[in-house]
């Protein structure tokens, strides 16, 4: 870009006080056709590949390693107990102390787990694309925005929400990830985004030189650290020609997120983040996504996990990954319940992988030799999900290898149907045809 050109557009930009994540339009089209059964929604993507035998079905070592070794390591989603020998899934010296359970009643007891889905694709960005837009899209490329509508714009456009209702945080900006928060759909689009930011990158050490002190930058006089935010963001946010126009930020919205970045910064200096006893990585994920919850109070609110993708060199970081994921999310639902009282008893949470790992392992091992594990094969495609909250029945568990109930594809009708604009959603028919809700499944 031209030095004149940047000046202009960036004079533009910092006289409007545009401060990332942006904030888009709202307005709703038409009466909801039916009742919301509750008032919120988390959903928690348990990202990365999460293998069925060594999470849902509990065999720990035993079809993964050779090892006759069972048990749970997921003890705040899951009943059942822990494995007894080769502890090697928890924190300390060789992962030998398991995380104690946060939660007293266990999300299995509280809701309902569909215990044998199907995902509609064996490889990351494929998965998560089906989780965001309930559509099964083969060919969806890299670094491009989705083709079909995403759950955030449904909400917006069949909501009435608007921008600050709709969050996606997500677990860094490597590949897709910042692009998921809108289609490039012709009826759809920027317009009915979703707020996006990676905390890592938001409020680490590049985001506190840049964004901390709120300051807009004066075009003519600051240029250095304005070329600096530009490039900052331009990286934080795959910000691209074209995705800023159409961008109409309300003066009240503007101000709230602006004010968030710099109270995060000072209570993050502070120690006063809600984090996980246990964080870093996809816990610190969950902590900055509860701040947003204690904050905006969203309709809907995506948060992304993926440190068990290091299952294809590490198994034993992957166990461990697994959970600590577990830890992220008994804290999320206990956070929303007992320190968010607008939230509390009105709030929804699902939860699901994009996909799951290969039946049989790759040649790789790690540190404890164990094998890693790819994905791709038919076995990737067996995942398991589940949903906790109001109207969800308690202590419920259907579904089995023999008769998978569900589908990836299933949350983008679920949300809907929650938030009650689900006839809107199916008569758009972009979610994929065999994709239902959940509730319905039951």
């Amino acid at each position: 870009m031209k030095r004149r050109d940047f000046v202009k557009k960036t004079a533009t930009i910092t006289a409007g006080g545009i401060v990332l994540p942006y904030i888009l339009p709202s307005g709703r089209l038409y009466a909801q056709s039916n009742a919301p059964m509750a008032d919120h929604v988390v959903y928690v993507l348990f990202a990365g590949g999460l293998r069925q035998q060594d999470s849902i079905l509990q065999r720990y070592l035993a079809d993964s390693q050779g090892f006759n070794v069972e048990g749970n390591i997921l003890t705040n989603i899951l009943e059942g107990q822990a494995p007894t020998s080769k502890i090697a899934y928890g924190t300390g010296v060789n992962g030998a102390s398991p995380i104690p359970k946060l939660l007293s009643q266990t999300i299995q007891k509280q809701g309902t787990i569909f215990s044998e889905m199907r995902a509609v694709s064996g490889g990351h960005y494929g998965g998560l694309n089906s989780l965001i837009t309930g559509s099964g899209v083969a060919g969806q490329g890299l670094k491009v925005r989705p083709v079909n509508p995403t759950i955030f714009e449904y909400a917006r456009r069949f909501g009435g929400y608007k921008a600050t209702d709709t969050w996606f945080i997500g677990n860094g900006i490597g590949n897709s990830t910042p692009l998921l928060n809108s289609s490039k759909h012709p009826d759809f689009g920027l317009q009915y985004g979703a707020n996006f930011f990676a905390p890592n990158i938001t409020f680490g050490s590049d985001g506190m030189a840049v964004l901390s002190n709120a300051k807009i930058y004066h075009p003519q006089e600051e240029l250095d650290p304005m070329y600096k935010m530009k490039n900052f963001l331009d990286n934080s946010f795959n910000i691209k020609k074209g995705d800023l126009p159409g961008i109409k930020n309300t003066d009240d919205e503007r101000t709230r997120i602006k004010e968030f970045i710099k109270a995060t910064f000072e209570r993050q200096a502070a120690g006063q983040l809600p984090m996980p006893p246990v964080s870093g990585g996809d816990g610190s994920t969950i902590g900055y996504a509860a701040e947003v919850l204690r904050v905006f109070k969203p309709k809907l609110l995506v948060v992304n996990m993926s440190n068990i993708d290091g299952c294809h060199g590490n198994f034993t970081g992957y166990l461990q990954a697994m959970h600590r994921a577990d830890h992220a999310m008994g804290f999320l639902w206990n956070y929303i319940q007992t320190q968010i009282p607008e939230m509390s008893g009105k709030t929804i949470m699902c939860f699901a992988p994009e996909c799951g790992r290969n039946q049989k392992n790759n040649p790789i091992i790690d540190a404890n030799d164990w094998y890693g594990y790819d994905h791709g094969d038919a076995n990737s495609l067996r995942v398991f999900g589940g949903m906790v909250g109001p109207n969800v029945q308690s202590n419920l568990m259907v579904g089995s290898e023999a008769n998978p109930i569900g589908r990836v594809t299933d949350f983008s009708l679920t949300i809907a149907q929650i938030l009650g604009y689900k006839s809107e959603v199916q008569a758009a028919g972009l979610v994929e045809g065999a994709s239902r809700s959940l509730f319905d499944r039951i």
